[in-house]
């Protein structure tokens, strides 16, 4: 430990050495150019137009700021700031007019060209002859913010929600293919709003539902992805055309300024209720005619209005183009109907919730999930298409939770676009638990009663996930997705009832042979090429880091 007369001495030349202004921060204290407070928190330097022109910088002035005499420079070339006080966060350009459509900030213009290069600049801004904040990017994707402070890039627009927790209230939790009408039935009751965020539309039933709210006088909104994977079908164009002919809003996510890589999520907002599936709005799914799904109407006008506040956010974004515009000179994909027909082996049922917290992604809901791991005691239970990797974050959360000596179990789809890598990853799972002592079994589905597995469903104790967020890298971190937290012992349950029938149909460790085999071969193959035939355990087992 150090002597008093130490840290005193150490404390004066910290006071010596911030006055001289030897140390270069981001902030200093007040007014003026020998005496300065502010921060580089973002820019903005590649823009989708003519000439870059739109770019900016943005700058935070906690307190009232004189900024006469101050300059943005990038090495070797600098632009005057405005003679007068600033205060808050601005955004400083050279093309006022362009910027103001790109950013919520106050737009301040520059004395001057500011030109940010593409490929990298590092930024000072500089009061008088001292450099008041420092900041560097380097290879700029085009229609994105560089946030400083979080080190990353972000698409311009995107947002930072936190976690909305309503008070909860009654809800109806379903299951498809069981509840077929349920959906449909829900967005007839819509007397004041109904407001649809989704990935894909397709459904006859629903648009019929849509359209004729609007007839009611209903304000309908309808907000979907532009750029599904595999291309937007016939199907869905026909359906939009007909909501856009009788004068529903329909708008895509679209062109250069998307900030999310989907869209989506799958819910609406009738009047003062939400409803939150795992399923998109087509035949296939909402229709029950092949999916296995989860589904939830909330008598919660909290989490409606949460749901209805990201609704107008999207919608409102710069991406977000009207049916109309998007499908000029565009031709869909074909698309193949959906035939199955299922019965009700798991009827609707009222449940009552304690407290519902809505969570989106890219902003939150990774996190949330994640939270929620860390803090279960008794069972996790994960119904899920797929799990892209051994180091998925919230894989690893799950296995963190069973080396707790948490109950976890992991159904995954056998559909053919995912059956050979699940059965990988359930094959390793397994030996896992085995090698660690854990309560852990993870199974690929034998479909009975749907004909896949599409849900993205979690019970955790007593509380259930129902939402749209794969466990994959790109939906936790570039996605547009929503997700609801019910807080209900009885919501848990009824989930918890369906995993069970769909886990008992499956047999325990449900892995294929065949695919099993040549997993295990090519996991070999690539080990012993990687580490020059360097063993150390049964495919890795020994040694688990959480």
């Amino acid at each position: 430990m150090r002597s008093r007369p130490h840290l005193l001495a150490l404390a004066t030349v910290a006071l010596v050495v911030l006055a001289s202004g030897a140390v270069a921060p981001t902030a200093a204290t007040s007014s003026g150019p020998s005496d300065s407070n502010a921060t580089l928190v973002a820019a903005y330097p590649n823009p989708v137009a003519d000439g870059d022109a739109g770019e900016f910088v943005v700058v935070r002035f906690p307190t009232a700021t004189n900024t006469t005499g101050w300059t943005l420079t990038d090495g070797t070339s600098a632009v005057e700031l405005p003679n007068r006080t600033l205060s808050g966060t601005v955004a400083v350009t050279s093309t006022p007019n362009a910027t103001a459509a790109r950013t919520d900030h106050p737009v301040v213009a520059l004395d001057g060209s500011l030109g940010l290069a593409n490929g990298g600049e590092r930024l000072r801004l500089r009061a008088g002859n001292r450099t008041v904040g420092s900041a560097r990017y380097r290879d700029a994707p085009e229609a994105e913010l560089r946030r400083f402070e979080a080190g990353a890039w972000r698409p311009l627009g995107a947002t930072d929600r936190d976690p909305v927790r309503t008070s909860g209230g009654e809800a109806t939790a379903f299951v498809l293919p069981d509840a077929p009408n349920l959906t449909v039935e829900t967005l007839r009751t819509a007397d004041e709003r109904l407001l649809l965020g989704g990935y894909t539309l397709t459904s006859r039933r629903v648009t019929e539902a849509l359209v004729a709210a609007h007839d009611r006088g209903v304000t309908v909104r309808v907000l979907l992805d532009g750029s599904p994977v595999g291309g937007m079908t016939d199907r869905q164009a026909r359906q939009l055309d007909r909501l856009t002919e009788a004068g529903v809003e329909v708008r895509v996510f679209a062109g250069p300024y998307v900030r999310y890589a989907h869209h989506h999520p799958k819910y609406a907002v009738v009047d003062d209720r939400a409803l939150v599936l795992t399923e998109n709005f087509k035949p296939a799914g909402t229709g029950g005619m092949s999916s296995r799904g989860w589904g939830v109407v909330l008598e919660d006008a909290g989490a409606a209005d949460a749901l209805a506040a990201l609704h107008e956010t999207d919608r409102t974004a710069r991406a977000a183009t009207p049916w109309r515009t998007y499908r000029e000179g565009r031709s869909f994909e074909p698309a193949e109907p959906a035939l199955g027909d299922y019965p009700t082996r798991h009827p609707p049922e009222r449940v009552s919730v304690a407290s519902t917290t809505v969570l989106v992604a890219p902003d939150n809901a990774a996190d949330g999930v994640v939270e929620r791991f860390e803090a279960a005691e008794d069972r996790i239970l994960v119904q899920q298409v797929s799990i892209d990797s051994r180091d998925n974050r919230l894989l690893r959360a799950a296995l963190r939770a069973a080396d707790r000596g948490v109950e976890v179990r992991i159904l995954l789809s056998s559909g053919w676009y995912a059956e050979e890598d699940n059965a990988a990853l359930s094959a390793w799972l397994n030996r896992r638990a085995d090698a660690e002592g854990w309560d852990l079994e993870a199974r690929v589905d034998e479909p009975s009663g749907y004909r896949k597995l599409h849900s993205k469903g979690v019970v955790i104790d007593d509380a259930a996930l129902v939402g749209s967020l794969n466990w994959g890298p790109t939906p936790q971190t570039e996605n547009r997705e929503v997700v609801v937290a019910l807080e209900s012992e009885e919501a848990a349950d009824y989930y918890a009832s369906v995993f069970e029938s769909d886990w008992a149909e499956t047999t325990s460790r449900s892995v294929p042979t065949a695919l099993v085999s040549l997993a295990a071969v090519a996991v070999a193959v690539a080990a012993l090429v990687a580490r020059r035939i360097e063993f150390g355990g049964r495919d890795g087992v020994v040694g688990w880091q959480p």
